[in-house]
C-alpha cells in the first residue's frame, strides 16, 4: 500500500481481534462497494442497494476459522476482503 501512496490509520491483528459473521455483516453494511478476492476469483457486491444475499456474502467473506478473511481493507466506502493484486491496484 505504501507504493500506492496510501497511509494506514488503523491496523487490527486478526489473530487477537476476531470478527465473526454478525460483525462482518455490520461492517459490510457500512460499505457501498464490497470486493472479495479468493485467489484469482474476484467478486463485487453493492451492499448499499439492499439486495444482498447474506448467505452468499458470508460464504465469500468468512474463512474456515469462522471469522472474517484477511486482509480486510476499508478505503472510504469500499471494503476489500482477501488478496488479489490486480483488484487492489484497481480499487486503491
Amino acid at each position: 500500500m505504501s507504493t500506492a501512496g496510501i497511509t494506514t490509520r488503523e491496523v487490527v491483528d486478526a489473530r487477537k481481534e476476531r470478527i465473526g459473521p454478525e460483525e462482518a455483516l455490520e461492517l459490510i453494511g457500512q460499505a457501498s462497494r464490497l470486493i472479495v478476492a479468493r485467489g484469482k476469483k474476484v467478486l463485487t457486491f453493492n451492499p448499499s442497494r439492499g439486495s444482498l444475499d447474506e448467505d452468499e456474502v458470508l460464504k465469500a467473506v468468512i474463512g474456515p476459522s469462522g471469522n472474517l478473511r484477511a486482509p480486510a481493507i476499508r478505503r472510504g466506502k469500499t471494503l476489500l476482503i482477501g488478496f488479489n493484486e490486480e483488484a487492489f491496484e484497481k480499487a486503491l
